[in-house]
């Protein structure tokens, strides 16, 4: 048995007057979904041309991106993060914009703020000037480094996609995805990022260093005198459209199911492992469930797939449960690790 989602603009309600449009069949769907993921496959390469040695990472942005979500890249310096982001800023047709976060950055450097002008009449209003925040693709770099006041200032943005200036909302262009960095490797003078903002990111992506072939390669093609560049692929418009066909695409129950229990199980409070309900301070939330509903069929759309398997809910666990999950102080005492209980999670739902 397979469920359909019917908030997606493909089932969008008619306005009054309007007679409904006919909902899509099941072979229209899976037409506009081998076009979509052979043009989602192209993007793909064109970025890698240009990030070598990340296919990983290129696949899960891609996936957070074509599921509607946001992403936080975790990695040491010089793994090529601000690249990637305008990287793929350029091949998806997004106005891509980079803020660099410092402790001394405050709310308004991002959102923007009121001014108060004078015509040539001598009268005066306030208009607003919008901040770097009203792009499609935005990189906060080193988002940790700013205090949480700032930090804050995206939450909003980022859940609602909109943003509030004197009492009035100001809508953000669609689409609108976050994707923040952090440095793992210095802790000194940051701040890190509450739970309640770590579970508007759909993935934590962990940047790891290349291999022996793909640092030889980098080397061969960023020190010479031509260097690679990416092809546009996509549009704004067609991103969009591909969100809105992955919220279309068919989930059989046994994922639903899946799903379900790989994120109860993850919580010390529903969890039947006395691993899980000892070691586990606090676990994910329903946002975990629904990042993995959307994410699988992301990556079965990227992978040329109509719908989404149980292989894609084990891929995905690792970055979707990470960083919504925390050890408690004996767990951490004792040196276990998250992506241990993870991977136990994972391999009990094949």
């Amino acid at each position: 048995m397979m469920t359909m989602d019917d908030t997606s603009p493909l089932h969008a309600a008619p306005q009054a007057g309007m007679t409904s449009p006919p909902s899509p069949t099941g072979a229209q769907i899976a037409a506009r979904a081998e076009d979509m993921g052979a043009r989602l496959r192209a993007a793909r390469a064109e970025i890698g041309r240009v990030i070598l040695g990340q296919d990983r990472v290129i696949d899960l942005v891609l996936t957070t991106i074509v599921a509607g979500g946001h992403a936080l890249l975790v990695g040491a310096p010089g793994l090529g993060k601000t690249l990637l982001v305008t990287t793929l800023g350029h091949v998806l047709g997004m106005d891509a914009r980079r803020v660099q976060f410092t402790p001394d950055l405050m709310p308004a450097d991002i959102l923007g703020s009121e001014i108060l002008d004078e015509d040539e009449a001598g009268r005066r209003s306030f208009r607003f000037v919008a901040g770097p925040v009203f792009c499609q693709l935005l990189m906060a770099d080193e988002i940790n480094r700013a205090s949480p006041r700032t930090q804050s200032a995206l939450l909003q943005a980022m859940q609602e996609r909109e943003v509030a200036i004197a009492g009035t909302n100001h809508p953000l262009p669609r689409p609108f995805h976050v994707l923040a960095t952090q440095n793992p490797i210095e802790q000194e003078g940051t701040y890190p990022l509450p739970e309640a903002q770590l579970d508007r990111f759909l993935m934590q992506v962990t940047l790891d260093f290349p291999t022996a072939e793909a640092e030889r390669a980098m080397l061969l093609a960023t020190t010479g005198t031509t260097t690679a560049t990416a092809s546009p692929v996509l549009t704004a418009a067609d991103v969009i459209e591909a969100q809105a066909l992955v919220r279309a695409l068919p989930v059989g129950e046994q994922v639903v199911d899946a799903i379900v229990r790989l994120v109860r199980a993850a919580r010390p409070e529903t969890s039947d492992d006395p691993a899980i309900r000892e070691a586990v301070a606090w676990g994910p939330g329903p946002r975990a469930a629904q990042a993995l509903m959307l994410a699988t069929r992301a990556r079965a759309l990227l992978d040329g797939r109509l719908s989404p398997t149980i292989e894609d809910v084990v891929a995905l666990a690792h970055p979707i449960l990470a960083h919504r999950m925390a050890l408690s102080f004996t767990a951490r005492a004792e040196n276990l690790r998250l992506s241990t209980l993870i991977d136990t999670l994972a391999g009990r739902i094949d």
